[in-house]
């Protein structure tokens, strides 16, 4: 019986993407509407059978272990009832698994990288482009990844033939199978080298410090993390580089606090201006900006200055600046002073006790006029 690789016409050796070409160029030559005929027919279920099995890449290591015409754990060389056991799975168990994968590569993806930048609220507000220094692996620049010496190259192990695995013959309560697994020499890779490069130690990456660019959106927050795909640690024997991300901390501001989108701060107002009213001038990352403060105000009132928040990190617009206002009351008084608000007391109707001022109009006071006039 000719075996799913003769069948398609491919080597036990194919990659995937062989494979699958192998099988559409089969069935569009020997599809039923195409090629009618019932020996053609015959030839397509063979090869499409094939294709299932070689294409699954578990199905495929049974195969090429087992020779189970399906693929699945069942059957060993066609004579072999598991009853329920999955044969690979004792395979692995008990000898480390089957290894048909072939030399491994040196060439690997990098691992990512976190670093924090700090920056300050207003660039939080409108967004700013931030220099770094990112300490990193990059690719050697004397071997250019290739770990080797200059003029020298990988050389194939002897002990494992360039495969990077070595097989021997176990004895166990399957029968005699044979076992793969790395090989020591060359730790799996079908090569050796033996003359390293001098800066990278064989390595094909090194330590260094270099300086890039980031755009920091407007909007982002303490705890936001930017993907720079690409710039992460350079992969061993030049391989691809991960990803770096940035997280971001936004300073504390001097002036403002940040509400989500929002911000607020607090102006100081002097009683006699908040009882006549008055403008008052605010720095705001916008420029100045005119605060009116209406006659009476009160401690703790709030004016809200629409969009001259934070922007939407994701949208559009920005968030509100809300100031609050703080009454001062003035905390010592000379003569004259006094007698002035002393006067002004004596205007508004309030009463005096021994020289004192008597408070009215309180919570109490407002809920025993309304519990006597009941």
């Amino acid at each position: 019986m000719s075996s799913h690789y003769d069948v398609l016409g491919v080597s036990s050796e194919a990659t995937g993407e062989e494979i699958k070409k192998a099988y559409r160029k089969l069935a569009r030559k020997l599809h039923p509407d195409v090629n009618p005929g019932e020996d053609v027919a015959e030839q397509f279920k063979a090869v499409t059978h094939a294709y299932e099995v070689l294409s699954d890449p578990q199905k495929r290591r049974v195969y090429d272990t087992t020779g189970n015409e399906n693929g699945t754990d069942n059957g060993f060389g066609g004579g072999y009832s598991g009853q329920g056991f999955a044969f690979q799975d004792i395979f692995d168990t008990f000898f480390g698994g089957g290894g048909h994968g072939g030399p491994a590569s040196r060439v690997r993806r990098g691992q990512d990288a976190l670093i924090s930048v700090r920056i300050e609220l207003r660039d939080a507000v409108f967004g700013v482009n931030k220099k770094l220094e990112v300490d990193t692996a990059v690719v050697c620049p004397t071997c250019n990844g290739s770990c080797c010496r200059e003029g020298t190259h990988p050389e194939r192990c002897d002990i494992c033939g360039g495969s990077g695995q070595v097989q021997r013959a176990v004895r166990s309560i399957l029968g005699q199978v044979m076992t793969a697994a790395p090989c020591g020499s060359c730790e799996g890779f079908g090569t050796i080298i033996k003359d390293p490069c001098n800066e990278c130690s064989g390595q094909g990456r090194i330590r260094s410090r270099r300086s890039l660019t980031i755009k920091v959106p407007a909007g982002v927050a303490t705890g936001t993390r930017i993907q720079l795909s690409g710039q992460g640690e350079a992969g061993p024997a030049g391989g691809p580089a991960g990803d770096l991300y940035v997280e971001i901390r936004v300073n504390n501001d001097s002036t403002y606090m940040r509400d989500g989108d929002d911000l607020h701060a607090t102006l100081s107002v002097p009683m006699t201006a908040a009882a006549l009213g008055t403008e008052l001038r605010l720095e705001t990352f916008d420029g100045t900006q005119t605060i009116d403060v209406k006659a009476g105000t009160q401690s703790g009132e709030v004016i809200t200055l629409r969009s001259l928040g934070v922007t939407h990190l994701r949208g559009y617009g920005r968030g509100d600046l809300k100031v609050h206002l703080h009454v001062e009351t003035p905390g010592k008084l000379d003569a004259a002073q006094e007698e002035l608000l002393q006067q002004l007391a004596r205007l508004r109707g309030e009463q005096f006790t021994e020289g004192k001022l008597v408070a009215s109009g309180g919570v109490f006071a407002k809920l025993r006029d309304k519990l006597g006039n009941l």
